[in-house]
């Protein structure tokens, strides 16, 4: 396996496939890069070097007991672009990997970047606080982080099977293979890393880090994303962006990038080719 080894002796697993622009993919919480199979066949299949790692404590990666907020996962990030060398990279994150994209490009520059993308995006921040009066009560994280640690086969089993790709919408027929996926992602990595997470995507503020953003942005969002609810996201997100542009998706679920990876990919070729 294809690994780099941080300063704090983290083991980051990745993918590097292809060649020509690089294009680099952040996950979401608690899954892998194998949760952009999708757009990393597509794009490898239209002459772009895809690449994708496992955020540490997800997947494939070490399962440390702490570093798992937003500095590490930047750092993180900054580490693999750094070993690769790569330039002129377009970054795609969803969901958490959005928070970690946007995170990663104000905290290292923008020098090895071209564009950036963000897909159903934690930014800029969800916890409901009195700056942010639309965000979700701190006790549905807090729900979250207690099934993590007590009933987290389960709880993985129950979140892609409703709210995470709208299988729960009237006339949205479950997939068995998608659910069985998302399980097979979140169960690889470490409880300890996914509890953690949940405070690192829901209360870490990238006001800031979004306002310091200079090069262009492409904001995705779905208005039925039931997980980062569309109103207190997608938006915002866009209207702090300097180059900031938003595409909303009428009707579209949180997990858009595989459910509906047909439109979005077409959607990202067009992004990235102008």
């Amino acid at each position: 396996m294809a690994t780099i080894t941080t300063p704090d002796g983290t083991e980051i697993f990745y993918k590097d496939w292809g060649t020509g622009q690089p294009l680099v993919f952040s996950h979401g919480w608690p899954l892998s890069s194998d949760d952009w199979d999708a757009q990393l066949m597509f794009f490898v299949q239209h002459g772009y070097r895809v690449i994708a790692h496992d955020r540490r404590g997800h997947g494939r990666s070490t399962q440390t007991s702490d570093g798992h907020d937003m500095d590490h996962y930047a750092d993180d990030l900054a580490a693999l672009v750094e070993h690769l060398d790569l330039h002129d990279a377009v970054h795609i994150g969803h969901s958490t990997g959005g928070g970690e994209v946007v995170h990663y490009l104000a905290r290292h520059g923008e020098s090895r970047a071209a564009k950036a993308v963000l897909i159903a995006a934690v930014p800029p921040i969800m916890v409901k606080t009195e700056s942010n009066p639309g965000g979700l009560p701190k006790e549905v994280f807090d729900g979250i982080q207690e099934q993590v640690a007590t009933n987290r086969s389960a709880f993985y089993r129950d979140l892609p099977s409703t709210a995470f790709y709208g299988f729960n919408r009237p006339g949205r027929e479950p997939q068995e293979a998608i659910i069985a996926n998302w399980w097979r992602q979140g169960m690889m990595g470490g409880a300890k890393a996914h509890y953690d997470g949940v405070v690192a995507f829901s209360q870490t503020d990238f006001t800031e880090d979004l306002k310091a953003i200079t090069i262009p942005v492409l904001v995705m969002h779905g208005d039925d994303d039931q997980v980062v609810p569309y109103a207190d996201s997608g938006p915002l997100s866009a209207k702090l962006l300097s180059a900031g542009t938003l595409k909303t998706y009428a009707g579209f679920p949180h997990g858009m990038p595989t459910t509906e990876a047909a439109t979005i990919n077409a959607d990202l070729l067009e992004f990235i080719q102008s």
